[in-house]
């Protein structure tokens, strides 16, 4: 693995199955959920995705980045301006991580290199798990511009996106937390792993 690797965690959704507000600052094990992720990564540079008032993630210390010209437009929108901050870091790729998925393993760079490729588990893949080559960001400027299909997955295929299958016990390693029940689950899940700590910082 060569080249230097950014990390965008994707905090932009509008989570209306939680009743809205920001998913990734809920409370997992004592911690917001954002700061597990962050804790799992081993990367100097990086930032936060979302949209709205910055200040919220103040406490982090991390540089956020919103959606710019392509607010409204899903996922992709958040992919295309981390892959435009990580131009700027001199990165060769980014690594996003959807702010939602607080049990990530280590080593994803690792795993998941060389780019473009993204996680799998359970025979599903994640494809906002993922590592995407910085040279990305003009293919997918062009889509963002143009009428037609915002597909996370649609775009993934399209740069040639490679699966890479991680093991799941008791619990898949990308669980996401989409509704209070996800939530209540991934609460138990901190506990059996005795994730409580103190709350971020």
């Amino acid at each position: 693995m060569t080249g230097k690797i950014a990390a965008l965690i994707l905090a932009g959704g509008e989570a209306r199955r939680m009743g809205g507000g920001d998913k990734p600052l809920l409370s997992i094990g004592g911690r917001p959920m954002l700061a597990h992720i962050i804790r799992s990564l081993d990367l100097p540079g990086i930032a936060i995705g979302a949209n709205g008032d910055p200040a919220r993630f103040a406490p982090f210390g991390l540089p956020v980045l919103s959606d710019g010209p392509f607010a409204g437009q899903g996922p992709l929108a958040g992919v295309m301006a981390g892959l435009v901050w990580a131009a700027g870091l001199g990165a060769e790729a980014l690594l996003t991580i959807p702010g939602d998925t607080p049990f990530v393993p280590p080593g994803l760079v690792a795993a998941l290199s060389p780019a473009p490729a993204c996680a799998a588990s359970n025979g599903r893949a994640h494809h906002l798990v993922a590592l995407w080559p910085v040279t990305a960001r003009e293919s997918l400027h062009a889509l963002l511009s143009a009428p037609g299909r915002r597909d996370v997955h649609h775009f993934a295929a399209s740069i040639g996106m490679r699966r890479i299958d991680f093991p799941s016990g008791k619990w898949d390693p990308f669980m996401n937390v989409n509704t209070p029940e996800d939530l209540t689950a991934a609460r138990t899940r901190a506990g059996e792993q005795g994730t409580e700590g103190a709350l971020w910082p």
